[in-house]
């Protein structure tokens, strides 16, 4: 039988991930697709993350979305998936995530839906940072974007004053969040940078990921 502490060290994986609705998302890239490619190109890029975290088989599965659970897209993904499903607080992407890990009780990673490069290995690697106790266990792990901000941040528990003050969307994310954590005297890792989908250059990297090649650009 599980413990109560077992309970509460339980890892677990956020997605946040935005409804595919034409012109409500990816709002960056539809001069280069239109609005219903770019829809399409997200709700790929959900399904994407959601078997990435699913196969990584690490802890349960939760989808944050916006601009809320009813949507009907995460309640087929509900119904197929069997995953949990949570909408997302109001206010900027910091306040958002400050909501996320203030729900759950444990460790928990968080990852978005822009990144194909990420696999399940990578999610091992992030968790295994926050729990290997032999190490002294990391405080937090970051997976760096290399447009300057991250793709995965993992944390023991939550740490609201890192998502205060960031400068969202600008390649100074990572930085900042840098100072943050050297400030507040946390103990982190990051792993190797991975690339992301925001702007219409990054559609050509795309041909190289497996089911991405009808956004190639």
């Amino acid at each position: 039988m599980a413990t109560r502490r077992d309970r509460t060290e339980e890892l677990a994986i956020a997605v946040f991930s935005r409804a595919p609705l034409p012109g409500a998302t990816k709002t960056r890239l539809i001069p280069a697709l239109g609005a219903v490619a770019a829809a399409r190109l997200q709700r790929r890029l959900t399904l994407h993350a959601l078997a990435v975290a699913r196969q990584a088989a690490i802890g349960r599965v939760c989808v944050w979305a916006a601009p809320d659970a009813r949507q009907r897209f995460f309640r087929a993904l509900q119904r197929c998936c069997g995953v949990e499903l949570w909408s997302q607080a109001a206010g900027d992407l910091g306040e958002r995530m400050v909501a996320a890990f203030a729900a759950h009780s444990g460790p928990l990673l968080l990852i978005g839906c822009d990144c194909p490069a990420l696999q399940p290995a990578d999610l091992l690697a992030a968790a295994a940072a926050l729990r290997d106790e032999a190490a002294g266990r990391h405080d937090a792990v970051f997976i760096p974007a290399e447009d300057g901000g991250y793709v995965l941040v993992g944390l023991r528990r939550p740490q609201p004053s890192l998502f205060a003050g960031i400068d969202w969307g600008s390649e100074r994310v990572m930085a900042q969040t840098r100072a943050r954590l050297a400030g507040a005297g946390l103990r982190w890792l990051e792993l190797p940078a991975l690339w992301d989908v925001d702007r219409p250059g990054d559609l050509r990297r795309l041909a190289g990921c497996e089911g991405f090649a009808a956004w190639s650009g």
